[in-house]
């Protein structure tokens, strides 16, 4: 047994198990157990019963406001399970200070993660929050909306509707980011060469309204991913990047994105691929299992979303990566997904230059094409082959984005 970010090890009682009561509380479920020693050996407790109470009063007494927590003694081992749920009323403090974990340790969380507990208690989102512009213009967003919904006016009664002006009269940090301009980063795009060091183009649309950013974004992709062939007497528009997945996947960075950090969205062009990089990682109480499933959908900014689904930007709430699969369904490569704690990844390959597959990727593919998703281990198993040997080829498809990669660890499996 060994800690992870959810569980804690600690051998007796010491004031420093309070900071981990309050980043459970504040980031989610864990648990500590004391009794047990930092190699996960069972020590107990010399009087478990008076060290339960003990817990509860520190807790009480410590943690503002009181967080929802259970106590259980197993009296034959002497080890007490301290399990702290996550809280509503966040942020919860310790000695006026909140926590998180990283990996096996518990650390202060900075300011911006502070503000954000203090939203997330309040169930406010920082899209929502009053921005200190007055004077903002709307000249993009009416011209879209006159284009897509027939509003012929932006007047402030239809901004109110759309969630651009708060109950006070003010405009809100997503008026802002609709309006024509504003201080708030944007869109990096770069189109490379035979490497990262050879620039082809580079456009960076910021302090605009994210409407444009987006048409911009569009714009580029269609320069480099597009063409068209006279087939016959017809002229034809062929894609070799399915723009639907790309439309979803810029949709989705826009929408998802964290707005509070001072980071731009990033769009790699390369000869064989795209890759769109947004600030931020899951939404809180997602799982990656749940993202790329559309099991759930936990939207960061609302407000955004709703305008976005009304202009018809996005399809649905939650379908997003369902959609770019779906685009990428009746071709040889695949879409893969990196996430991160701080940022999500999105690399959609070429689908005119599969690469050319040896007879022992067309044997990995064929297993991995009934649906099932296996460990590196089973299908090595399975064709006879050494681990190493599985691996490589494992890579390759990953690297071609035929295949992808879920879960982590021990648990890591493959599968289309």
């Amino acid at each position: 047994m060994k800690e992870t970010r959810s569980l804690e090890f600690k051998e007796d009682i010491s004031a420093s198990f309070l900071k981990t009561v309050s980043a459970f509380a504040n980031f989610g479920r864990g648990t500590i157990l004391f009794g047990v020693n930092d190699e996960g050996k069972t020590v107990g407790m010399a009087n478990p019963d008076r060290a339960g109470l003990d817990l509860e009063n520190r807790i009480n007494d410590s943690i503002h406001p009181k967080p929802d927590y259970s106590i259980d003694i197993n009296r034959r081992t002497g080890v007490i399970a301290l399990t702290v749920f996550e809280g509503r009323y966040k942020p919860y403090l310790y000695k006026g200070k909140a926590y998180r974990r990283s990996d096996t340790a518990t650390v202060e969380t900075d300011q911006i993660e502070l503000k954000r507990l203090t939203l997330e208690g309040e169930n406010l989102y920082y899209e929502s929050l009053p921005c200190r512009e007055t004077n903002l213009q709307f000249e993009y967003l009416g011209m879209t909306l006159k284009q897509v919904l027939g509003i012929e006016e932006v007047t402030r009664d239809v901004l109110r509707t759309f969630g651009l002006i708060d109950h006070h009269n003010q405009y809100t940090i997503a008026a802002a980011l609709f309006s024509d301009r504003n201080s708030f980063c944007g869109i990096d795009m770069v189109r490379f060469g035979d490497s990262i060091s050879e620039m082809l183009d580079r456009e960076t649309s910021a302090g605009v309204s994210i409407l444009k950013q987006y048409d911009s974004a569009v714009a580029m992709f269609r320069r480099y991913y597009q063409y068209e062939k006279i087939i016959g007497i017809q002229r034809v528009n062929v894609e070799t990047i399915p723009e639907t997945a790309f439309r979803e996947a810029l949709a989705n960075a826009l929408v998802h994105r964290t707005w509070d950090v001072s980071s731009h969205i990033r769009i790699l062009m390369f000869e064989d691929r795209v890759e769109i990089m947004s600030p931020g990682g899951l939404p809180r109480g997602i799982t990656r299992e749940e993202y790329l499933n559309g099991y759930i959908s936990s939207l960061r900014n609302p407000t955004i979303a709703g305008i976005f689904f009304r202009l018809h930007y996005i399809e649905m709430f939650g379908t997003g990566i369902r959609r770019i699969q779906d685009a990428y369904e009746d071709q040889g490569t695949k879409p893969s997904f990196d996430i991160t704690d701080n940022a999500i990844r999105v690399v959609l390959p070429r689908t005119d230059r599969a690469m050319e597959l040896s007879s022992d990727a067309q044997s990995v593919l064929e297993i991995l094409r009934r649906g099932v998703r296996l460990p590196s281990s089973e299908l090595a198993k399975t064709l006879g082959w050494s681990k190493d040997r599985t691996l490589r080829l494992l890579n390759a498809l990953l690297a071609e984005g035929m295949i992808q990669r879920f879960g982590t660890g021990r648990g890591t499996k493959y599968g289309r």
